[in-house]
């Protein structure tokens, strides 16, 4: 009536929607909003002008634990309210639709308070709702178990750490670990802008926005982090990179903190690696059988070079060690050298890589060379030193796995040339070249199928398949509305064939390597990926996102 009465809505308007809310049930603000006959912005707007009720964004405020203890989750969702703060006996209470009577009766007579309603949007009160009730529950879990501590090289920081900064950031610093931990990211991303501190999780490869910060809480969270890392607290000028532990029950996650100066402040990005990621098995990296023949040969020959290519975070270590724990045993002397130690592998002698102590990828080569090594697996090949030591170890005998950032297999020899390494020498210590992408994975409790157009297909390359049936994303609460849940790796596999090594030898471009691998049996990364496709794992538009034009069939 008052929207009415305001000439917000008309009466014909009033009318319908009042015939959809009994026929539908649900708060008539929100019918209203779903017919179209009023926005958002507008109800906020009327309300806030009409009825002096005030606007509250939920990105610049953060609900207090004694609020949040007073409403319980399963009420704020219901009535669409979030508690902000307790003064005296009044709770004041951001909610969606301010004018809901019903909600206000049963919050308040829960919380037993005075209600003092503000209006926010629903969907960031959604959004508060899943991030502030979450990170509550998971204090409260993480603290009764008393599971959850840090430690660097020479300390020990617990939930109940106050020495980096106040307790409110030592918790939001632990929790946000946590959170990203329990979500399955890769990577954390503290982002200050000029008035708030923006949080995102990668999850999957795709950056999601978990929450916003007050900024005046910016400097204490990249101290607190600093402080865990041993960093120098006081330099903000240069970046810093640094790492420590987390030990949660029997087990612990390795954290690598990296720091840059940026116009508003410190920008803190921290890269998650489990300590305890088991070995993946070759049957399950994803590989098709053909693919998996041509690896399998490669790694039981008994010297050269094998390498993995892709940017990272695309799996090129999980490969490698699924490789090299499939032709470990108690008759090879395996050594490892690498920067981080991301597995353990029972019957291998790993080393870290340590440059603060002179301790590199190449004069760490070097030494292991001298350990009367069978098979030596080397982090990544960054520059022409180390590459030269490993080129030089797999022809006097040696099986040498290690990665390298190209693009795709073909470029992989075309790099080592440009690295100033002689091709005849490439030529004769590479077996062959992997490169691979990580793919996102269809939602498999939501995906939807559907028959892609003919131009499309053509496009694609696969005009001759006759209306193939093929699954796209949806989104649903199994995977947070993404539509994808979890990565799988496609390849290329290009072996060394005799005609390959002489386009080596002759400094042949990546494109002439390419079609003599293709004449071969060597199928790209697009390829493999559309085989993904029609198999219904993941979709075209996932595939597409991490392969290049150029590989297209």
């Amino acid at each position: 009536e008052l929207l009415k009465a305001y000439n917000v809505i008309t009466d014909e308007q009033l009318k319908i929607a009042l015939a959809e809310q009994k026929k539908s049930g649900g708060r008539l603000g929100q019918v209203l909003k779903k017919l179209g006959f009023i926005s958002e912005e507008m109800m906020i707007e009327f309300l806030g002008k009409q009825l002096s009720i005030p606007h509250l964004d939920l990105d610049k405020v953060i609900p207090s634990e004694e609020a949040l203890t007073l409403v319980p989750e399963a009420l704020a969702r219901r009535h669409r309210a979030i508690p902000i703060s307790k003064a005296g006996n009044v709770l004041t209470l951001a909610m969606a639709d301010p004018l809901d009577i019903i909600a206000i009766d049963d919050i308040s007579g829960v919380s037993g308070c005075e209600i003092n309603p503000v209006v926010s949007a629903e969907r960031s009160i959604i959004k508060a709702i899943d991030k502030y009730y979450w990170l509550q529950q998971s204090e409260r879990s993480t603290t009764q178990k008393e599971e959850f501590s840090f430690s660097a090289i020479k300390a020990d920081y617990s939930l109940g750490a106050t020495d980096a900064t106040d307790s409110s950031v030592v918790r939001l610093v632990n929790m946000l670990i946590k959170r990203a931990i329990d979500d399955r990211a890769s990577d954390i991303h503290i982002e200050p802008e000029e008035d708030r501190l923006e949080i995102r999780n990668r999850i999957d490869g795709i950056l999601h926005a978990v929450m916003t910060v007050p900024k005046n809480m910016h400097a204490g969270v990249v101290s607190r982090l600093k402080v865990m890392a041993e960093l120098d607290i006081s330099e903000k000028r240069i970046p810093q990179d640094g790492r420590f532990t987390i030990n949660i029950g029997d087990g612990g996650v390795d954290v690598r903190i990296s720091t840059m100066p940026t116009i508003y402040g410190e920008k803190v990005v921290l890269r998650i690696l489990e300590k305890k990621a088991s070995l993946v098995n070759l049957d399950r990296l994803g590989f098709d059988n053909s693919d998996l023949q041509k690896f399998r040969r490669m790694i039981n020959r008994p010297y050269g070079m094998i390498l993995v290519s892709g940017p990272t975070g695309s799996g090129k270590t999980t490969t490698l060690y699924a490789g090299l724990n499939s032709v470990t045993s108690v008759e090879k002397n395996v050594v490892t050298i690498e920067d981080p130690v991301e597995y353990r592998l029972r019957l291998a002698n790993q080393v870290q890589v340590n440059p603060k102590a002179g301790l590199t990828f190449a004069n760490g080569l070097r030494a292991i060379v001298r350990q009367d090594p069978d098979i030596i697996m080397v982090g990544e090949i960054r520059d022409r030193e180390t590459a030269e030591i490993a080129i030089h170890a797999a022809l006097s005998g040696h099986l040498v796995f290690s990665t390298i950032h190209t693009n795709d297999a073909p470029s992989t020899a075309v790099r080592f040339v440009e690295m100033g390494i002689e091709p005849f020498m490439i030529a004769s210590a590479i077996l062959g070249v992997v490169s691979q992408r990580l793919v996102r994975l269809l939602c498999e409790h939501c995906k939807v199928p559907y028959r892609p157009a003919p131009e499309l297909l053509a496009q694609l390359g696969l005009p001759e398949i006759s209306n193939p049936l093929l699954y796209k994303a949806q989104g649903c609460l199994e995977c947070k509305g993404s539509g994808y849940k979890g990565r799988e790796a496609i390849f290329e596999v290009m072996e060394i064939t005799d005609e390959i090594k002489n386009l080596i030898v002759a400094r042949a471009p990546a494109v002439k390597i390419r079609e003599a691998a293709q004449r071969n049996g060597f199928r790209t990364l697009r390829e493999n990926g559309i085989s993904k496709v029609l198999s219904g794992k993941t979709s075209i538009e996932a595939v597409l996102k991490v392969t290049l034009e150029s590989e297209a069939l």
